[in-house]
């Protein structure tokens, strides 16, 4: 997976390349979850420098909201709500991710982008 990771994430810490690594990173968290695409993705992009690893823990803590499987704390949300009786269907559920989600996620990436431009980190 490590291989197949590498020769999608941009290198770098310029904006287009810090939204690349977040996306991914969200991307490949909704797919095998958050805990495992961190443990994938930080040997990967740590060459690239500190904007990189940070692009990458935006995009594994914001990205799973897509969807339920994208992150422990989901599925264990979604329990609390069943033991009292709440049905938060995955349509719904994903509604709101597609509409929360790219949102937060470019605000937090350019935030990033920025703090680097202003801080030189």
């Amino acid at each position: 997976m490590s291989t197949a990771m590498s020769t999608v994430l941009p290198s770098g810490s310029g904006l287009p390349a810090l939204l690349g690594i977040a996306a991914v990173a969200a991307a490949l968290a909704n797919m095998v979850n958050n805990l495992p695409a961190t443990l994938v993705l930080l040997p990967l992009v740590s060459a690239s420098g500190p904007a990189a690893v940070l692009a990458v823990l935006i995009g594994v803590n914001i990205g799973p909201n897509l969807t339920y499987v994208g992150s422990l704390s989901n599925l264990l949300w979604r329990r609390v709500l069943r033991s009292h009786h709440v049905e938060a269907g995955v349509g719904e559920y994903t509604r709101l991710g597609l509409c929360t989600v790219p949102t937060a996620l470019l605000a937090a990436v350019l935030a990033l982008w920025a703090s680097v431009q202003l801080l030189g980190v």
